[in-house]
């Protein structure tokens, strides 16, 4: 595996409390990758010192080899883009607008936007089939409308990595099952690195290459999705008892029964 980033027995805190212990942890370059466990265990605040919103204490966190506190803050808006949860924008920006913003690191806080920016929109609003609506407001949106336009404006940047903090929250599940898809598309056709923290523990058996599960602040295991997340592993870290079937696709699906006595 081919790690295009990576972290090293990093420790992250949040208001002088550590949230994150000794995590190491590799995201393979061009994979779809899902971070998992239970709520409050620490995922979010490992996505967010990967996109370098948070600092570590302890430790270090590289892209492709490079301690990510090397680059300018520009140079790294140029690598990765994060997606955070229910992001926020004016209520009469429209959709053309939104995704404009996501080429600020490519031409500076002044720069005026270029017919190669314009390219970059107008290509970022096809790859996610927005781009009949880019005159649409983002408040009269559906919530899975408005998710891919949030990923167009991500994808607007060029970025190597997108990085989403649970991508499919608040959306019913025709939405959820088209955000996967897109994101799976744009990973196959783009070579597009995905991390994403997820809840929806069957999107990352179907949906994800790779696996990492943090409980407490700590790493429990990482691997292929189709090994890793199983009843057993629902039972050891979500204290669920789960039952097993096989999907039409021949991959697994887990229905959480009950609760661990």
């Amino acid at each position: 595996m081919t790690a295009i980033l990576e972290a090293k027995h990093i420790d992250i805190g949040i208001n002088k409390k550590t949230i994150v212990h000794d995590l190491s942890l590799q995201i393979p370059e061009g994979k779809i990758t899902a971070i998992i466990g239970p709520n409050g265990c620490g995922k979010s605040t490992t996505l967010k010192a990967i996109s370098r919103i948070l600092p570590v204490q302890k430790g270090e966190i590289t892209f492709k080899g490079r301690p990510i506190n090397e680059f300018s803050q520009r140079e790294f808006a140029q690598c990765l883009a994060i997606l955070t949860q229910s992001p926020q924008a004016p209520t009469d920006l429209n959709v053309q607008d939104l995704v404009e913003m996501g080429r600020f690191p490519h031409r500076g806080f002044f720069g005026r936007s270029s017919k190669e920016d314009a390219e970059h929109v107008a290509w970022a609003l096809e790859q996610t089939n927005m781009a009949g609506m880019r005159q649409r407001l983002l408040h009269t949106l559906s919530g899975g409308e408005r998710q891919r336009a949030w990923i167009a404006m991500a994808l607007a940047q060029r970025p190597q990595v997108l990085l989403l903090d649970e991508p499919t929250t608040y959306l019913d599940i025709c939405h959820q099952l088209e955000v996967m898809q897109l994101l799976v598309k744009l990973n196959r056709e783009l070579g597009l690195t995905v991390v994403m923290v997820i809840h929806e523990l069957n999107h990352a058996i179907q949906y994800a290459d790779y696996v990492a599960v943090i409980k407490a602040g700590r790493l429990v295991t990482s691997g292929e999705p189709r090994e890793m997340v199983t009843s057993g592993l629902l039972a050891d870290v979500f204290r669920v008892q789960a039952d097993e079937f096989s999907c039409s696709n021949g991959l697994r699906a887990l229905v959480p029964v009950d609760l661990c006595r």
